[in-house]
């Protein structure tokens, strides 16, 4: 799933298609319009065989604010080989509090680092 979201944060058409299992990969996959990620927060994980599931939250800047996209995803192992199948997903508004970690990633508190730049 990491390594999904990275191919997601940096655009990698390619690798999110690779990784796609055959049976329910989109035939062409168009990332212009994806929003600028930012984190990552795996909420829990389980595998069971040839089976696995991720249930993640990944972070995005929408305008001024945040956003966020949650997903339960489903996993199958060929050949040694984690594939995507598909998923559950929700997405919102994320409101980080002011001594939240600001979700830019910069490692400051959010009440000084991006609230300071807000109008």
């Amino acid at each position: 799933m990491r390594s999904r979201y990275v191919a997601f944060f940096q655009k990698k058409t390619d690798y999110l298609m690779d990784t796609w299992h055959p049976d329910t990969r989109p035939a062409t996959l168009s990332l212009e319009q994806s929003p600028d990620w930012t984190s990552l927060q795996i909420l829990d994980s389980s595998e069971n065989g040839q089976k696995g599931t991720v249930h993640f939250r990944a972070i995005y800047q929408a305008g001024s604010g945040w956003g966020y996209l949650e997903e339960k995803s489903d996993f199958l192992k060929e050949s040694g080989r984690w594939y995507y199948l598909g998923g559950e997903t929700r997405e919102g508004q994320f409101k980080p509090g002011r001594n939240d970690p600001c979700p830019c990633g910069s490692g400051r508190k959010h009440k000084t680092c991006c609230l300071r730049f807000r109008s």
